[in-house]
């Protein structure tokens, strides 16, 4: 704030000294309000008698007529008959001396403007030497905001779901409390530790626990803030930067996305003079040096391990990497206590359940869930988050938000419903298929449709088997259309794409085909992903191999599929007739259905059928998706 009153300041001053050099050599303000006349229109003005007095200043003749008009004139010393014409005429005159300057006003004034310009380029010199910090041209300066101890409240308390990370770093903690525990005995402590995992997982959060626990200042910058047009200015702003902190050791910089700037050198458009490479060179450099940073420490995070410099990943830099992966089922479950914190609980919330139900999610998606619960809480003025809310906002979140608006005829609504049915029923016959949580036909975000299954445990391998009856219970959608409404819609685009792969993956990635055996028959999983095989590896008649092997896969299922759901043909009619009445089907519901009992009522808050008149007509194609 003082910074930019001081450069409005000296802009002020600048503009008031200007205006009062104008002022000084338009100084002639006796004439100010005179109408200008020409020298000779002015005497005629004297011999007609009409001007009644008259003042002279410096070659400036301001007059006054009879009838009180100001005019002026100019007038030259050559006119020496001026004087007897103003006698003669009757006209009162004043001589005035000009007002004699100094000869240091007079230098003043004439070297002013050279002075002024002079001063002007040593401001802007300095500005861009980085004299004047957060300068307009300060770009050498490095961008990282540093928090003291006061204002980073952050400890390992507010970070969950990460145990063997905390234990990893909790070293640094000790480190920067009491050096000397680690120096006496020979240890160094790593100078660079480098956080690697998904989106989202916690790696900003638990480095600034870090400085938290430890009570030191925390430097932070994003790899991005390094690098600008002009060249140089990442690798100055990478020097300032560790200038500043070892002003403040023991401290912590922490670089976010490093991988913008600490990609493998040589791979840029400028080769080894690219700007990107200097900053990066730099950084190695600062990192490990003929410089000790001693009590400074650098955390950089990153979800691109893979494509680091590897100068930057060798011991001396980033001696440790310490992984942040999504949290498990127990993981999940401390990070919804931390963030439940914040927020008013009723007491039918239960964490354990909500963190079986969101395998998959990181902890910035549980920080949203918890905040979208909230918020529908809000708007359904409760004073107190339910478990309601939070199931809505797990909803909204996987599967999209509701879309009431959507009209639907009839006869899209009995498709979509005995699609849906069709993936649950087969869901729940097959023994190694995950528990079937919600079916709705809700329209959401896409889909008309979802069946939505969850996992009992956090998968870490999948299984022969499982992916098996994963393929039947896609092709169930597709098989209940042809069963019960006679025909086929667009629907199972997306169920027929996904078993496909899957099988693919099964035959030239996994090595779970008995006729092809063991071998990989993709290169990569760009090719798994486009459905193609690299032609180095891989012959004319083996490719046909692979497809009958494919083919042979998805028609088994499909047969599967198909048996399943004749030999239940009641079932699949009772459950799409409670989703025609309900829209949305629970986990207690569809078991009822599938023991041959009457499902129970929806719980409170379920919406319930359309009014005939919403399903009067209706242009969107059906588009329910597979199991979730």
């Amino acid at each position: 704030m003082n910074n930019m009153f001081s450069k409005a300041a000296i802009w002020v001053v600048i503009a008031l000294v200007l205006f009062t050099v104008f002022k000084q050599f338009d100084g002639r303000t006796l004439a100010g309000g005179a109408t200008s006349i020409p020298y000779s229109d002015f005497l005629d003005e004297v011999k007609a008698k009409q001007i009644r007095e008259a003042t002279i200043e410096d070659r400036t003749i301001v007059a006054t007529t009879n009838d009180g008009k100001r005019i002026k004139t100019a007038v030259t010393y050559l006119d020496r008959g001026l004087i007897g014409d103003l006698v003669n005429n009757g006209v009162k005159f004043d001589v005035k001396q000009p007002e004699e300057q100094s000869f240091l006003s007079q230098v003043f004034i004439s070297w002013f403007p050279m002075l002024l310009l002079i001063g002007v380029w040593v401001f802007f010199m300095r500005q861009m030497q980085g004299g004047g910090k957060g300068g307009a041209f300060s770009f050498g300066r490095s961008k990282a905001r540093m928090l003291d101890e006061a204002s980073n409240t952050v400890t390992f308390a507010d970070v969950a779901g990460c145990d063997e990370a905390k234990e990893e770093v909790q070293e640094l903690v000790d480190f920067l409390r009491d050096p000397t525990k680690f120096q006496k005995l020979g240890g160094r402590i790593p100078r660079g530790v480098l956080m690697v995992g998904p989106p989202g997982t916690g790696k900003t959060l638990l480095a600034r626990a870090i400085a938290g626990e430890a009570k030191v200042p925390f430097f932070t910058i994003s790899g991005s803030d390094f690098v600008e047009m002009f060249v140089g200015v990442g690798a100055s702003r990478v020097r300032d930067m560790f200038e500043n902190a070892k002003k403040h050791s023991p401290c912590i910089i922490f670089i976010d996305e490093i991988d913008a700037v600490g990609r493998h050198r040589g791979a840029g458009m400028g080769g080894g003079n690219d700007e990107r490479e200097q900053t990066l060179n730099q950084l190695l450099v600062e990192m490990d040096g003929f410089e000790a940073n001693s009590g400074v420490i650098v955390i950089a995070a990153t979800n691109r391990a893979d494509v680091l410099d590897k100068a930057l990943l060798r011991p001396g830099r980033f001696d440790r990497q310490v992984m942040v992966g999504l949290p498990d089922i127990r993981g999940r479950e401390q990070i919804l206590y931390v963030h439940m914190r914040k927020v008013p609980i009723a007491p039918d919330v239960k964490a354990d359940i909500l963190a079986r139900g969101t395998p998959g999610f990181s902890g910035a998606d549980l920080s949203n869930l918890v905040n979208e619960a909230a918020l529908f809480a809000a708007r359904r003025n409760k004073r107190l988050v339910e478990m309601q809310d939070f199931e809505d906002a797990k909803d909204k979140i996987v599967m999209g938000p509701e879309r009431k608006s959507a009209v639907m005829r009839e006869e899209e609504r009995r498709n979509t419903a005995y699609h849906e049915s069709g993936h649950a029923v087969v869901a729940k016959l097959l023994p190694k298929a995950d528990p079937v949580h919600k079916v709705t036909i809700m329209p959401r975000g896409y889909a008309l449709g979802l069946t939505w299954q969850l996992p009992e445990h956090d998968r870490v391998n999948m299984y022969k088997d499982k992916m098996l009856e994963e393929i039947a219970i896609l092709f169930g959608g597709r098989i209940a259309e042809e069963i019960f409404m006679h025909q086929m819609s667009t629907g199972a685009s997306n169920d027929f794409e996904r078993a496909t792969k899957l099988a693919r993956a099964m035959v030239t990635r996994y090595g779970m085909s008995e006729t092809l055996g063991t071998m990989v028959y993709e290169d990569s999983e760009q090719d798994a992903y486009f459905g193609r095989m690299s032609a180095k590896t891989v012959s004319e008649a083996t490719q046909q191999k692979v497809d009958t092997e494919i083919r042979s896969i998805l028609d088994a299922q499909y047969a599967l599929s198909r048996r399943l759901l004749e030999e239940n043909k009641e079932k699949v009619e009772i459950m799409a007739k409670s989703l025609l009445d309900w829209e949305t089907l629970d986990a207690d519901q569809i078991n009822d259905i599938m023991e041959g009992l009457e499902p129970r009522p929806p719980k409170a808050g379920v919406p319930v059928k359309r009014s005939p008149s919403d399903n009067a007509s209706g242009g969107v194609s059906p588009n329910a998706t597979a199991p979730a």
